[in-house]
């Protein structure tokens, strides 16, 4: 008797704005490149244009102004996430700080992409610190989520030049350029069961990860200094 195939992994989505990291991922899973499944999209936004990328049946949306805090406004936010049994939950330009104990109960499945090569430039404006500081490189990371701020382990970045010239909206629409092939790769990983979490030790295929992967232009990930796709 053949064995039943698996489920596709099913992941949640949090987004505040226009939502493209999110049409990556969807266009990754229709292109059969994800193995995994949208089962829902949630939104601290009403309006955001995010949500009109997936059906209705999928979005959930809520102002938190509507909340007396914002612990009640995460719990609800957490109460409906977990409804829809997701094995990762994915923050894809998710603008809200997100409260501990949101963190801690997802804990080992929250991942959240960010626009710079941390552990440098950790919140808001991160291209135009960049561009201040003289950089030369910048980029986009994907990592674990813990409760301080874009302080968890990196899985994976993507890296960018920094071009004379250049101003924020510029170095921005660069970075956002591999931020989609970045998260989709790291996803890839996370579906395949090769990604985990375990305490404060980030494994891939059971192997400590001490420095993040590389994203090449190929759109695979590679440990530095190896020519090798993981």
């Amino acid at each position: 008797m053949s064995a039943t195939p698996a489920s596709p992994d099913r992941i949640a989505v949090l987004v505040s704005g226009r939502g493209s990291n999110l049409q990556a991922i969807l266009d990754a899973i229709d292109a059969g490149a994800l193995p995994a499944r949208i089962v829902g999209v949630f939104s601290d936004k009403p309006a955001a244009p995010a949500l009109s990328r997936v059906a209705p049946t999928l979005r959930w949306s809520a102002s938190p102004k509507e909340y007396a805090s914002r612990d009640a406004f995460d719990a609800a936010l957490g109460d409906a996430i977990e409804a829809t049994r997701p094995d990762w939950i994915v923050c894809a330009g998710y603008l809200r700080i997100l409260c501990d104990a949101f963190v801690e109960r997802f804990r080992g499945r929250l991942l959240n992409i960010h626009p710079s090569l941390l552990p440098k430039y950790p919140g808001l404006r991160t291209h135009a610190r960049a561009i201040a500081d003289g950089e030369t490189e910048h980029g986009a990371s994907v990592h674990f989520v813990i409760p301080e701020l874009d302080a968890g382990t990196v899985v994976a970045q993507a890296r960018v030049p920094v071009r004379t010239g250049d101003d924020a909206d510029a170095l921005a629409a660069r970075v956002l350029a591999v931020e989609h092939p970045l998260l989709v790769a790291v996803l890839r990983l996370a579906v395949s069961g090769r990604l985990a979490e375990q305490g404060t030790t980030t494994t891939v295929d059971g192997h400590p990860l001490f420095t993040p992967l590389l994203l090449d232009s190929a759109g695979a990930l590679r440990a530095p200094g190896t020519d090798r796709p993981v």
